[in-house]
């Protein structure tokens, strides 16, 4: 009895799997296909936009302030810590970080730099790219030498710039940034009030973002890689 009930289930289940691939037309061979093809071509978008810091749809969030298309900025030469005066135009075909700031700045500008550092270190090989660069708004007491002393102490790459009066106006003006010098106390001599935002140059040297006081160096190095790449 069994031996007949277990050659009846074979049978059926033999009879069943013939009825499936009867079902199976090259039809509906072709659909699962397309279907399997577009789930994965799905997939390796999302992966991708995810890999470069884009949200799955949308366009990018920028964590500075994106400037919609720019004009390229005027160049403009001054004396740096590299030990011979430096133009914009050198850096073409890297972003550039411009930062005005001053050395005996108390809070501000140390706790820029240190981002900026951090920034360079989240980049990894991305930052050879990348070039930061401190302009002192604060020329009758940074020399080059404390300037480069300075911003090495962040990181061996970043260099030091400045300029007379009348140079540092003619950026300045560009960027909207404002410097002004106030007193402070015996202790502090003069202070320097500035603008502590970071501005952002594409490799044609367009100003493409503006970093306000406060944004993390991971967050920089999201906006920056992106601009790379």
């Amino acid at each position: 009895m069994s031996v007949t009930t277990d050659v009846s289930e074979s049978e059926n289940e033999s009879a069943l799997k013939t009825e499936r691939a009867k079902k199976l037309t090259p039809g509906k061979l072709t659909l699962l296909v397309v279907i399997g093809l577009l789930f994965g071509l799905t997939a390796g978008w999302t992966l991708i936009r995810v890999s470069q810091g884009l949200p799955i749809i949308g366009p990018r969030q920028f964590h500075g302030m994106l400037i919609e298309s720019p004009p390229p900025l005027s160049d403009f030469t001054l004396a740096s810590t590299t030990g011979e005066p430096m133009s914009l135009r050198d850096f073409r075909g890297k972003v550039v970080l411009l930062y005005f700031g001053y050395t005996f700045c108390p809070d501000v500008c140390p706790a820029t730099m240190a981002e900026l550092k951090r920034m360079m270190s989240e980049l990894g090989r991305d930052a050879e790219d990348v070039q930061v660069i401190m302009i002192s708004v604060d020329p009758q007491r940074d020399t080059l030498d404390k300037l480069g002393e300075y911003v090495t102490r962040f990181h061996p790459s970043f260099i030091g710039m400045t300029g007379d009066e009348s140079e540092l106006l003619g950026i300045t003006t560009q960027l909207g940034i404002y410097y002004a010098k106030h007193e402070g106390t015996p202790a502090t001599g003069y202070l320097m009030d500035h603008t502590a935002s970071v501005s952002v140059m594409d490799q044609d040297g367009r100003l493409r973002l503006v970093f306000p006081f406060g944004v993390t160096g991971e967050d920089m190095a999201a906006d920056v890689r992106y601009l790379l790449h």
